[in-house]
């Protein structure tokens, strides 16, 4: 009964949510998913990373911890990024709240073509860019995170400490996956430079390989820890 009750709760808050009411969607988790599009990443490597994601979404432990959440919902939004100018939300906010939605939005990580190919590598710059999103997606979450994947240290624009602290004056928390390929100390990086908030943290993957497993524990965390219970 409790979630025929969720479900309706829900529906009724997406047509109140709409631009009559103009009221937010509450939803557990608003989660934006930075990929790293920059020079140092190839086309198979980026495959790799897409992949995992979609992989993830279509995992029953993921869609179970989403629908184990108050409001058995989250919102997401897919980022590609490489410099301090060079980002693009080419999948928009997303309800994700059950098995169907989970896989569509994968899906769409899928389907969407890289658009950035060169450029430095600006965390200080995603985090910027990811913490403007917020806000805009017509969905109002108990938590707020950025999460960014990447192979290398910032090379350009400000420093990332300074995003990262900005970020988290704004109540934002920013978790982070490393990618070890060319840097063997990146998640340290990532940990020092990066990641901050509540309830921070940093998953490393040894190679793009390992990415998918590695995406998998990381949504699953992040999920489960927008979970009040």
């Amino acid at each position: 009964m409790a979630r025929v009750w969720r479900a309706l709760f829900l529906a009724a808050s997406l047509v109140l949510g709409g631009t009559t009411a103009g009221r937010a969607v509450p939803v557990d988790l608003e989660l934006v998913l930075a990929v790293d599009c920059s020079g140092s990443v190839d086309e198979s490597e980026f495959t790799l990373q897409i992949r995992g994601y979609a992989s993830a979404f279509s995992h029953p432990s993921v869609i179970h911890a989403i629908r184990s959440g108050r409001y058995g919902a989250i919102a997401v939004t897919y980022v590609q990024w490489s410099g301090p100018f060079l980002q693009s939300q080419v999948v928009g906010w997303t309800l994700v709240n059950d098995a169907d939605s989970a896989e569509g939005f994968g899906a769409k990580m899928a389907a969407a073509r890289r658009s950035i190919y060169s450029g430095g590598t600006s965390l200080s710059g995603v985090i910027d860019y990811s913490a403007n999103l917020f806000g805009k997606g017509g969905y109002e979450g108990q938590r707020r995170v950025i999460d960014i994947s990447g192979d290398g240290i910032n090379n350009t624009g400000r420093r990332p400490s300074d995003a990262r602290d900005d970020a988290v004056s704004r109540g934002l928390t920013i978790n982070g996956l490393a990618i070890l390929t060319d840097f063997g100390g990146l998640d340290r990086y990532f940990e020092e430079h990066v990641a901050g908030g509540p309830g921070a943290f940093v998953i490393a993957a040894e190679n793009f390989e390992s990415f998918a497993a590695a995406i998998l524990s990381k949504l699953i965390r992040e999920i489960a820890s927008a979970d009040p219970g």
